[in-house]
C-alpha cells in the first residue's frame, strides 16, 4: 500500500484566545498523547473498553456529546488545528471527562503505526477538508489507500461514519466505499445514511444550512 505525502490538510494557525493558550500549555498533561505513549494504549485510560476515533475533531463539539452521552466508552481526538485543540481542552476539563485523548498529529502517520491495529470499534470523520478545486482532489483524504488504513484500525463489524456538505465530494467518498472490499454499506450498495443522532449540529454546520448546503451522511461496517 502505498500512501500519497501530499498533505491533506494545511496547519492553520487561527487566532488562538488567551484561554485556550492556557489550556494548551496546562491541560495537555491531562489529555493529551505524545509519541512515547503510542505503545501504551492499555495505560491511557486505565481500562479496556470499546475504543472510537473522531479524526478531525475541529472545535470538539462532536467528540465532547459523544464522550458524555458514552462514559463506558473512550475516545481518541486527532487534529492539528490549535485553537480548536485549547477549546476542547478546556471542555474537557469543565465537564470533568476523563475518557477523552487528544493528539496533534498527521492522522495518516498516526494510522500507520500499529498500536490501533483492529483495535477500534468505530471512527468518525465529519466534515473533511473537500479541497473543492479539481487540482487539489489529490490531497482530499477520503481515498483507497487511506480507507484500507481505516479498515486496518477497525475491528471486525466496526463502524465508519462520515459526513461532508460537499456533494461532488460525497459521490467520490461513496464510490471509494462501495469499491472497498473491506467495507460493508450498513444502509443499502451506493446509499447515503440517516443523520447519525448523536453528531451535533455545529456552527459550521449551521452556517452551511444557511447558504443552502444540504449534508450527506455515509456509514459503513468493516467486514
Amino acid at each position: 500500500m502505498v500512501l500519497s505525502t501530499i498533505p491533506s490538510f494545511v496547519r492553520r494557525r487561527g487566532r488562538i484566545t488567551i484561554a485556550q493558550q492556557r489550556a494548551l500549555d496546562t491541560l495537555w498533561s491531562c489529555y493529551g498523547i505524545g509519541p512515547n505513549n503510542l505503545v501504551h494504549l492499555g495505560e491511557l485510560f486505565g481500562r479496556i473498553t470499546d475504543l472510537y476515533l473522531e479524526i478531525g475533531f475541529g472545535m470538539g463539539d462532536a467528540l465532547i456529546k459523544m464522550a458524555q452521552t458514552h462514559p463506558e466508552c473512550d475516545y481518541l481526538g486527532v487534529d492539528v488545528y490549535l485553537p480548536g485543540m485549547g477549546r476542547l481542552l478546556l471542555q474537557l476539563q469543565e465537564q470533568k471527562l476523563q475518557n477523552v485523548k487528544v493528539l496533534c498529529a498527521d492522522i495518516v502517520e498516526i494510522l500507520q503505526h500499529p498500536w490501533l491495529f483492529g483495535r477500534l470499534t468505530g471512527i468518525y470523520i465529519f466534515f473533511p477538508d473537500p479541497w473543492p478545486k479539481k487540482r487539489h482532489h489529490k490531497r482530499r483524504l477520503i481515498q483507497p489507500a487511506f480507507v484500507e488504513l481505516l479498515a486496518q484500525q477497525l475491528k471486525t463489524g466496526g463502524n465508519l461514519w462520515i459526513a461532508t456538505d460537499w456533494q461532488e465530494y460525497a459521490d467520490q467518498i461513496l464510490a471509494v466505499l462501495e469499491d472497498s472490499p473491506q467495507f460493508k454499506n450498513n444502509v443499502a450498495p451506493y446509499h447515503f445514511s440517516p443523520r447519525l443522532a448523536e453528531r451535533p449540529l455545529t456552527k459550521f454546520e449551521q452556517r452551511g444550512q444557511h447558504l443552502g448546503h444540504q449534508v450527506w451522511d455515509l456509514n459503513y461496517q468493516r467486514l
